[in-house]
């Protein structure tokens, strides 16, 4: 492999790591074995410390093509949790308000999801690596801050319902989406629109274009190939 010339690594993020933990640790690891103490490495897509799956990382000269790659398609797989709201619309946070779940059934599911198909106006999220003045929407909401952030147009090919558990109130959906879709903002919106709340309580992303999770290797992995 020629990680200067550029190389493209498809990393699976484990739980609570950062899209940054998994650049430094791959830095690290190839730096260690060519014995040298810097190279270009970026990801092509951000990926919740609470979210797992595919992470590509782009090494050297082939980091120029990061701002193409984040236009590839992504799938996810995720579990909502009806009827309750968190602030930062995932587990990150403790839940602020509960909502009546008697009148949510399979047949108000299957009528709700269809109606996500397509091209979406979505506020993004407060805790969210959006820009505002220079500083990410997180580090102000985090501080307390009111931060207002405009809606994005993005585009959702596909939703389906894989499964409801109508005692837990636990909804898991697969989720096929463009570049800029904040599947926990998604949660909140399916939340609102069956006339209750919801937060994102699983979160993995199986794949980026072409490259699925199965395509994969951890860090651990790609750093034993290494000595290999």
């Amino acid at each position: 492999m020629d990680f200067i010339e550029g190389e493209i690594i498809a990393i699976d993020k484990p739980l609570h790591w950062t899209s940054f933990d998994i650049v430094s640790k791959v830095r690290g690891a190839i730096c260690h074995y060519l014995g040298q103490r810097k190279l270009k490495v970026g990801h092509t897509g951000t990926l919740d410390p609470l979210a797992t799956g595919v992470v590509i990382v782009c090494t050297g000269k082939k980091t120029k093509l990061i701002s193409q790659l984040q236009y590839d398609t992504k799938e996810y797989l995720a579990t909502l949790q009806l009827g309750a709201t968190t602030p930062s619309y995932d587990l990150e946070k403790e839940i602020d308000q509960t909502y009546p779940t008697a009148h949510i059934t399979r047949e108000l599911i299957d009528r709700v999801i269809p109606q996500f198909v397509g091209e979406q106006w979505q506020t993004p999220p407060m805790f969210s690596a959006v820009q505002i003045n220079g500083k990410r929407a997180y580090e102000l909401a985090r501080k307390g801050e009111t931060v207002e952030l405009k809606p994005k147009l993005l585009v959702i090919d596909e939703i389906e319902v894989t499964d409801f558990n109508a005692e837990t109130m636990q909804l898991s959906i697969r989720v096929v989406c463009s570049k800029g879709t904040y599947i926990r903002a998604l949660a909140r919106d399916i939340g609102e629109r069956l006339e209750s709340g919801a937060h994102l309580i699983a979160l993995r992303r199986i794949r980026v274009g072409d490259i699925r999770v199965e395509d994969c290797m951890t860090v651990e992995q790609f750093s034993e190939s290494l000595k290999k």
